[in-house]
């Protein structure tokens, strides 16, 4: 038996187990009556069914849920909350939802869950915590955390001694995208993104799913731009719904992005369709960039792109015709094939050249709220750093990279000795994440896990720390950056149900255990709340009553038109050649590099997301799950009438590596090229605990096995693996 061994939690630790028969939204008569009744009560809340963080009212009738709406006001959602946002009803009543402690312990030669008291499971983690940091050091302690509830984790581990705390939204999600502005702009893209899509005149998707991965606001804008009749250029090797919506659907060849920006910059510089008095007052490098750009001419992409000539001159020109009211969209899930921070750079560069930061259809200049923090102690200096790692191998990294530490908790000898999971699901979330894991679970002395579900990753843990739904805590006030600056309460709706709790109360209590009493000087968290709200003239019953608070606005939305231009570069200007860049041994401009070629009989994996469902973290939901049970792969007729496959059957995939997937479903169609396949993330689950999701549809996570990292801030590539088809019986 090795000393961790993968647990597959069983279902009977689960709510359904342990709560007994579930009420009120569970029963089609009980909507009806409700929806006969008289008026139910309204409480408010933030979504937390994706990060969009949506201001929502949780309607309430004689004690019973009935349903969950978007607040009229918030920018977020405008009244009117996503598909996924009205099922967080699914999220409570989820029969599999974690209600108690676990703590694994040995039984009869193997390793099994057991259901303990809090006491029990945060002694426990304590005394884990502890005796790390005295054999080693409270520095050699990490965590990979997610969403709005992690920063009661981040607050817990900088006050004990360590600040490698990693989000995967950084390496695998959007890290190499805010890298490459940041380094042309002076800052990265805000969440939401900046994009004045309903004042746009041309809206550019480079991969960009608008309309199915359902960011609300994102999507609304987008309707508007297209109800403005504003010209919509779509980069992407399937007909996505916002190539439904296009004036121009390129289908472009994977991995060539590159090569098609360079086009665009070549037909703007050599047409002159750039404004000469924006370039010379406002950008660094222009000589440098034109005569670079020289030989990329669009003769010269279409050899790498498949896209004509003709048409990347007409949709350069198109955006030069709208220019500055132009979105250069930045898209989210950046980490495609190795090189994405320069391909970032390429499309900031495009747009700087476009003169769109800070102009009316651009990029609007977004502001936040001054919300101060509550007062602690300053966090002790840290022993070790992330950067310590980090830095060496990945020189631009602006955050701590979760593959570095992971990689590091596989090594024979590892720097980190403990780590704390909350709310992401790494199995599913970073590539050859299972392998790794299974070898850091026997050379880590610590892996704790907080979840609202029991997902892949509670298989790999010493303790799991169930956590409430949103609709049951309090978390820190939704404080973006935003066209209008304004906070919203996420604050309890609903009846905490087991023995789960929030996130806020796990960490104050492991704090406690920790001696880091000063540093949670609360009871409650709505203590800290009512604290930060009366500092901005509001309260937390002000709030409470509102949900959305609205805030002055104390910098201009846009820059004045031909007035001064400021950055915070290190030139103050829009830098089209990157001094820092070159300075760190990087190319100053973007170069573009060919992928490896598709082996013959094989076809690129492509992915996306749905409007059903938040990466890998509802398909159990009871509600979502009817929407979309399982997901489909994509194939061209082309490609499923060589292998003999008809829509509608059940095949596997194999990758180039000989990995193999489960049996998912086909559908055949022209909507992808047909060197390319597409799915959907996040199926394919194989914690059982997961019922309802247990094994259905493929995961392509487990297919993505062959990964680079860009080399400036470390990101994994997840796009350039390849997939055959085996057709087998499914039954």
């Amino acid at each position: 038996m090795q000393r961790r061994d993968f647990l597959k939690l069983s279902a009977v630790l689960g709510s359904g187990a342990l709560l007994g028969p579930l009420a009120g939204c569970a029963r089609e008569a009980a909507w009806q009556r409700m929806m006969q009744a008289g008026p139910a009560k309204v409480s408010r809340t933030v979504c937390n069914m994706c990060f969009w963080s949506c201001a929502a009212e949780v309607h309430v009738q004689d004690g019973t849920p009935w349903k969950i709406t978007g607040t009229p006001d918030d920018p977020h959602c405008a009244g009117r909350l996503c598909t996924r946002g009205t099922a967080g009803l699914g999220a409570y009543y989820d029969p599999n939802r974690l209600v108690k402690p676990l703590l694994r312990v040995d039984r009869g030669g193997g390793q099994e869950f057991r259901a303990v008291s809090w006491d029990d499971a945060l002694n426990f983690t304590a005394e884990k915590l502890q005796k790390v940091a005295s054999d080693h050091g409270a520095d050699r302690v990490a965590a990979m955390v997610h969403g709005a509830g992690a920063a009661h984790f981040m607050h817990l581990l900088r006050a004990f001694g360590t600040d490698s705390v990693a989000e995967p939204a950084f390496a695998q999600c959007r890290g190499p995208r805010d890298t490459g502005f940041f380094l042309t702009f002076g800052q990265g893209i805000s969440s939401p993104e900046q994009t004045d899509m309903e004042n746009a005149r041309c809206v550019v998707l480079i991969g960009s799913h608008l309309g199915e991965n359902l960011h609300n606001s994102q999507v609304r804008t987008f309707a508007d731009a297209i109800r403005n009749d504003a010209a919509i250029i779509t980069v992407d090797p399937r007909f996505s719904v916002a190539a439904g919506k296009a004036r121009h659907w390129l289908a472009i060849k994977p991995g060539t992005d590159i090569a098609l920006l360079l086009g665009w910059i070549n037909v703007i510089i050599a047409e002159r369709l750039y404004d000469p008095d924006h370039v010379a007052r406002n950008t660094l490098g222009f000589a440098e960039l034109t005569s670079y750009i020289a030989p990329f001419t669009p003769e010269w992409a279409y050899g790498e792109t498949g896209i004509e000539a003709a048409r990347i001159r007409e949709t350069a020109r198109l955006m030069a015709s709208c220019a500055p009211a132009v979105v250069v969209h930045p898209g989210r899930h950046a980490v495609w094939w190795g090189d994405d921070t320069q391909r970032a750079r390429a499309m900031a560069i495009l747009a700087g050249l476009l003169g769109v930061w800070g102009a009316k259809g651009g990029y609007y200049l977004a502001e936040r709220v001054a919300v101060p923090p509550y007062p602690t102690p300053a966090y002790p200096e840290p022993k070790s750093s992330w950067r310590d790692l980090t830095l060496t191998q990945f020189p631009l990294a602006g955050a701590p990279v979760t593959n570095i530490l992971l990689d590091d908790m596989a090594r024979d000898d590892p720097h980190y000795r403990a780590l704390l999971v909350y709310s992401t699901n790494l199995p599913m979330t970073m590539p050859n994440a299972p392998a790794q894991l299974a070898r850091a679970a026997q050379r880590l002395d610590l892996i704790a896990v907080s979840d609202v579900q029991p997902s892949e990753m509670t298989g790999f843990a010493d303790v799991v720390l169930p956590e409430c739904t949103y609709l049951e805590r309090y978390d820190a006030l939704r404080n973006d950056d935003e066209r209008d600056p304004c906070i919203a309460l996420r604050a309890p709706t609903l009846p905490v149900l087991g023995d789960s709790k929030p996130g806020w109360w796990i960490a104050k209590q492991l704090a406690e255990r920790l001696g880091l009493h000063e540093y949670f000087p609360w009871d409650e968290y709505s203590q800290v709340l009512d604290w930060q709200c009366r500092q901005i003239g509001s309260s937390l019953a002000e709030m409470a009553q509102v949900g959305v608070k609205h805030f002055a606005r104390q910098t201009p939305l846009y820059f004045t038109p031909g007035g001064p231009q400021s950055f915070t570069t290190p030139s103050g200007k829009i830098e089209l050649y990157s001094e820092t860049l070159a300075a760190a041994g990087f190319d100053p401009l973007p170069r573009f590099t060919r992928h490896a070629a598709r082996p013959e009989g094989f076809y690129h994996l492509n992915y996306g997301r749905a409007p059903q469902h938040s990466f890998s973290r509802t398909q159990n939901n009871p509600v979502l799950y009817q929407l979309m049970p399982e997901n489909l792969v994509w194939i061209h007729p082309l490609a499923a009438t060589e292998f003999g496959i008809a829509d509608g059957d059940y095949i596997r995939l194999v990758n180039q590596d000989g990995v193999v997937s489960n049996f998912v479903r086909v559908r055949v169609t022209e909507r992808t090229r047909p060197d390319s396949v597409w799915l959907v993330h996040g199926f394919g689950h194989t914690a059982q605990g997961l019922e309802l999701a247990y094994g259905r549809g493929a995961a392509d996570s487990s297919l993505i096995t062959r990964v680079p990292c860009d080399p400036i801030m470390g990101g994994t590539a997840m796009r350039g693996n390849f997939v055959t088809f085996r057709k087998e019986d499914a039954a």
